[in-house]
């Protein structure tokens, strides 16, 4: 009696062994998981502050800023001018810029930028930004992050915008393929991968439930006096 017992107590002590490793293994995956998330994030931003600081570059250099690549699969800035917002809006020129050509998730760099800002010499005085960055605050409402509703002369907007679509949905793959939209509810990601002119950053979320949805989107973005900073040190402004 008494050794069945004891096999039935070290049985069970087995199971409890096992179901305890196997919960330690679950947690240890997912915290790995995130911290690999977390470094594809760090790697993003970082690649996004980069192509900022090369676009500056290129205007100290040119007098303007670049134009968007010329594809997907073609990296080297766009011979033809960009009159307009659409025709200004694309991937960043990684080949033109010397960068690396997609971010962590093995997506290209989107890049949009104001028409007047690809022309030399750039006009301080008279040039406007149109671009604006968005968030979300505590109530879940749209404010300006960055940027006015105006964008008029002595109000001016954005430059430039650089953004990565973020590790799901959306976005292009080094090999020009679209990558599909897997959800219903993310509107804010949705937004970007349209927007011209108005960018929305906010705080990473998988809740569909959360404002604007899912949203896993990085931007960066370039203010006209970052890039006048630079110019007027360089003496590229007229």
């Amino acid at each position: 009696m008494r050794t069945t017992e004891r096999q039935r107590g070290a049985t069970l002590l087995i199971l409890l062994t096992v179901v305890a490793l196997g919960a330690a293994s679950l947690f240890i995956g997912a915290h790995a998981q995130d911290d690999r998330r977390q470094q594809q994030e760090r790697r993003t931003v970082a690649a996004i502050n980069e192509a900022r600081e090369a676009l500056i570059g290129f205007a100290v250099a040119h007098g303007r800023l670049p134009r968007p690549a010329t594809s997907a699969l073609d990296g080297a800035e766009n011979p033809q001018p960009c009159a307009s917002e659409p025709a200004c809006t694309g991937f960043l020129p990684w080949t033109t810029l010397a960068l690396a050509r997609t971010d962590s998730w093995g997506k290209l760099l989107r890049y949009s930028v104001t028409p007047e800002y690809t022309n030399a010499p750039v006009q301080r005085v008279s040039a406007v930004g149109t671009k604006t960055v968005l968030t979300r605050d505590s109530t879940g409402a749209i404010t300006y992050l960055a940027g006015n509703p105006s964008c008029a002369p002595g109000s001016s907007c954005l430059v430039a915008v650089v953004y990565s679509a973020g590790r799901e949905n959306f976005g292009t793959s080094a090999l020009g393929i679209a990558q599909p939209n897997r959800s219903a509810t993310n509107i804010d990601e949705a937004a970007n991968d349209r927007a011209l002119r108005n960018f929305m950053s906010r705080a990473s979320s998988d809740d569909v439930r959360a404002p604007g949805g899912e949203f896993d989107d990085l931007v960066g973005f370039i203010a006209p006096e970052q890039l006048y900073q630079q110019m007027a040190r360089a003496k590229a402004l007229p």
